[in-house]
């Protein structure tokens, strides 16, 4: 559905917005990464009318996953990218399958679910948003046959589930773990809201975006905000609802949220065999193929401002990582494996000779326009964190390089200039790695370890190292004010 991209939440109009979403929560399913809340028999609460209303990000594509479960009723997201609401009464499954696929990286979704079967009216009994925007049109309604006034199993019985009363982020039965970012996550037990309580038609842009809630949560209801580091599941809604956290740690709280929107790697990015994998909040590109280069692009493209970010390598050795930036109108040489033969490209190239580590630039044929090869791979070894300061509003525009918080560019660390890569604007972030991994550090999350916590001068973004003066972290904030 077109209003689906078109209104996407790609955060950058949310800046300066009344409502500010602060912190959201990554879930990796390669961890198993999920939450689960178990109630008492004293803890049923109303099985006809509920509403969950969540923010989500995604960054797997393809994959069966659950938002939330409790037996066979929930919210999941099919292999094809579509929505599927099901429920379960009188031990029979009924299932709302939304025609609209939400296959955007680089945004936000807003989706709020409705229960409430006391509606005389059955298209009424079951109902679905994305973006404020109510869904009509399904690929199988077998959901509202559900009688009026039925008592739905599984969520909110009082004696639960064998698993668990609620599960975030898996199927109940396990194995079907969601890939992304989560954030602003309501529960309301008794109630059927209506969108317009979680979020709002922005009046300039007409872009759907946060609003605070403040209605009632109900007995079994909760709010996650996902901002106590240490104890993500924490309910909010004040009634102490909280969720054990399954393979979650402080590490999994995220900056990327609706209000401002970090760049990833981009799992669209794919078009050729033996795809790297992307895969930790989209920040991390792993790639096992036997002798292939393949790169990952970032979904944050600009051109202008001056940006900042951090990327890690986990492998030492020769000619294994070519880091830096590309135009959008990059790609590869057909039938090439040679890691020169990139288009449109400026950035290191990692090796331990002399005669191939260095600086490329190339131009959009794949040639060679500018060749330094002042080698910052001589020393390069696992878990060095390589800094990149990118300059588009000079003349000519440069490019900074650090490891682990020194300049290694040539000639006293003066900038370099990257013309005949950037001919073709806007650029975005490029890798392009030799069977190794990089873990990558936008400002919004990462999975290797921050230990000194950075931001930039805004206050954005989390970094190992302080960006330099003047240089700002690839997010919603900052590109609505210098991009």
């Amino acid at each position: 559905m077109e209003v689906l991209q078109r209104t996407a939440n790609r955060g950058s109009i949310a800046t300066g917005a009344a409502y500010e979403i602060e912190n959201s929560c990554k879930f990796e399913p390669d961890n198993s990464e999920s939450m689960t809340r178990t109630a008492t028999a004293s803890q049923g609460g109303n099985r006809k009318t509920w509403t969950w209303s969540g923010w989500i990000k995604r960054t797997e594509l393809g994959s069966h996953m659950y938002l939330f479960s409790a037996g066979g009723t929930g919210l999941q997201i099919l292999s094809s990218d579509n929505i599927r609401f099901s429920l379960y009464y009188n031990n029979t499954s009924y299932y709302l399958d939304l025609n609209a696929k939400l296959r955007d990286t680089s945004a936000w979704y807003h989706i709020v679910g409705q229960l409430d079967t006391t509606q005389s009216t059955a298209q009424d009994r079951v109902k679905v948003w994305i973006n404020g925007e109510r869904q009509t049109s399904f690929s199988n309604d077998s959901a509202h046959n559900i009688p009026q006034n039925a008592d739905v199993q599984h969520l909110n019985e009082a004696t639960g589930t064998s698993t668990g009363w609620m599960k975030i982020c898996d199927w109940y039965a396990s194995g079907r773990f969601f890939s992304g970012y989560t954030a602003d996550w309501h529960f309301t037990d008794g109630v059927a809201n209506e969108p317009t309580e979680f979020g709002e038609y922005d009046s300039d842009s007409g872009i759907w975006i946060p609003k605070a809630y403040g209605g009632s949560y109900g007995t079994n209801g909760f709010y996650l905000d996902f901002a106590d580091a240490d104890d993500l599941g924490d309910d909010e809604s004040g009634n102490g609802n909280d969720f054990s956290e399954g393979n979650l740690t402080s590490i999994d709280q995220a900056l990327d949220t609706p209000t401002n929107n970090f760049c990833t790697l981009n799992p669209l990015d794919n078009n050729w065999a033996n795809v790297p994998t992307i895969n930790e909040g989209a920040t991390t590109h792993m790639l096992t193929s036997p002798s292939v280069w393949r790169g990952s692009s970032g979904t944050i493209a600009v051109s202008n401002g001056k940006w900042y970010w951090e990327i890690k390598t986990t492998h030492s050795g020769g000619n294994v990582y070519m880091l830096g930036i590309g135009s959008t109108q990059y790609g590869e040489v057909p039938g090439s494996q040679s890691p020169h033969d990139v288009l449109n490209f400026a950035g290191l190239y990692l090796a331990n000779s002399a005669t191939e580590g260095g600086l490329f630039v190339t131009d959009s044929t794949g040639g060679s326009v500018y060749r330094n090869a002042f080698n910052p791979g001589a020393n390069h070894s696992a878990n060095d964190i390589y800094g990149f300061a990118l300059d588009l509003d000079s003349s000519p525009q440069t490019i900074t390089f650090y490891r682990n918080g020194t300049n290694i560019n040539p000639s006293s660390g003066a900038p370099l200039d990257i013309a005949g890569a950037c001919s073709i604007l806007p650029v975005t972030i490029r890798l392009s790695i030799f069977e190794r991994e990089a873990q990558c550090n936008f400002g919004g999350y990462t999975e290797f370890s921050i230990s000194s916590g950075n931001s930039d001068a805004n206050g954005y973004g989390t970094f190992e190292y302080a960006p330099p003066s003047g240089y700002y972290a690839l997010c919603t904030k900052n590109l609505a004010e210098y991009g």
